[in-house]
């Protein structure tokens, strides 16, 4: 499965997840489809972008988001929702983005695993 995470790390995600709001991936694939007006946003590491991405997501990532949101994503109310690899990296950092002012953010729970777990499109490095 996924990898393990400390038990703090996990009080400190369910503790973020008291105060966002998550969707699924479902939800997210409908807004695709549907043709809702909203940013997917990857938060996870370059490498791990570079690798492969949800179709029709962009990049910033975790390590400089509350950083660089604010120039790349300056409308506090567009709707933006943010994955990472599991859905723990993108819960703190929709947490910090709605401390910031940002009140239209979403963290999708399951992350880039359960997107490729549902069969969901990725583009990869090789296609």
């Amino acid at each position: 499965m996924g990898k393990h995470h400390s038990d703090r790390f996990v009080t400190l995600v369910d503790d973020a997840k008291t105060r966002i709001e998550e969707v699924t991936p479902a939800e997210v694939k409908k807004k695709f489809d549907t043709d809702d007006d909203f940013v997917l946003l990857d938060i996870r590491e370059q490498d791990e972008w570079e690798d492969a991405r949800i179709s029709g997501a962009e990049y910033l990532g975790r390590g400089v988001i509350e950083r660089d949101i604010e120039e790349a994503y300056p409308d506090v109310d567009e709707e933006i929702i943010l994955y990472c690899g599991g859905g723990y990296r993108s819960a703190l950092a929709a947490d910090n983005l709605q401390k910031m002012g940002y009140h239209n953010v979403k963290s999708m729970a399951g992350g880039f695993g359960s997107w490729t777990e549902a069969g969901y499109p990725i583009e990869k490095k090789d296609s």
